[in-house]
């Protein structure tokens, strides 16, 4: 497994260093709502393309959610980070668990946007089928969006968020992460982990809701916290992005560094 530098981009200037990781769908552009409205002073914030996304497209790997961990720690020491937090949304909320293993002593906190657990999500042979074929059928994609958001977006936005992430992932790699995300367990490997961990699930979300959320990262992480959005579904970055933001950085901060930390 070779190193590889992830296409990022860095948004404020505070103590508090954080990873912003995308999930299937999306490369970094998937932040881009919340953007305008994050706290620069107090949190630097940095967006990353993972393999196979964005501006790394084209970049060959492995395409699985423990390359993607070493990635970020990587680029962590490129960017002279000690120590930092997490924010992953789905697939990029497994990302963040695989740092528990990868790097547990530099993590600050972790916080999974409606994460994918880290026992996986089996899907049954009709949805393995939906999910697999997705890489190349845009349809698949729309059905899947529509599905995890409650059937309650506009068309026009669901057809956006197709047409971005068609553009913005390369199909072969796209197909190859759904067989880590979804297939890889490693729970064995963080349960346990004393990492203060938050969940943000939103209750439109059928697949990965918070009732979910509760049997897994509750159970496993000792200082676990879940949040629950009543009017987000699978992509609250989109749907409800201000409460989302609150969330986020209302625990981050509990970290408890002040403004005037160097990191």
């Amino acid at each position: 497994m070779t190193f590889f530098v992830l296409p990022h981009e860095v948004h404020g200037d505070g103590a508090h260093k954080v990873f912003a990781v995308h999930g299937w769908f999306a490369d970094r552009s998937a932040y881009a709502t919340v953007l305008p409205d994050l706290d620069r002073e107090t949190f630097t914030y940095a967006l990353v393309d993972l393999r196979g996304y964005g501006q790394a497209r084209d970049a060959i790997g492995a395409y699985t959610t423990a390359e993607a961990a070493l990635d970020l720690v990587e680029l962590a020491d490129r960017l002279g980070w000690e120590r930092f937090s997490v924010v992953g949304h789905s697939m990029g909320g497994a990302v963040a668990q695989r740092l528990l293993t990868a790097a547990p002593h530099r993590l600050r906190r972790i916080v999974g946007v409606s994460p994918v657990p880290a026992s996986g999500l089996p899907l049954p042979g009709e949805q393995w089928e939906l999910f697999a074929e997705a890489a190349h059928k845009p349809e698949n994609r729309r059905a899947i969006i529509d599905f995890t958001t409650g059937g309650r977006r506009p068309a026009a936005w669901l057809d956006r968020m197709v047409g971005t992430s068609l553009e913005r992932s390369d199909a072969k790699a796209f197909r190859a992460w759904l067989d880590s995300w979804a297939g890889d367990d490693f729970r064995a490997d963080v349960e346990g982990s004393v990492v203060p961990a938050l969940a943000v699930a939103g209750e439109l979300d059928p697949a990965l809701s918070p009732a979910l959320v509760q049997e897994t990262w509750m159970s496993w992480y000792p200082r676990a916290e879940l949040r629950r959005l009543p009017c987000a579904g699978h992509y609250p970055m989109d749907e409800t992005p201000l409460e989302l933001i609150r969330l986020v950085e209302d625990f981050l901060r509990e970290d408890g560094a002040g403004r005037g930390e160097r990191a």
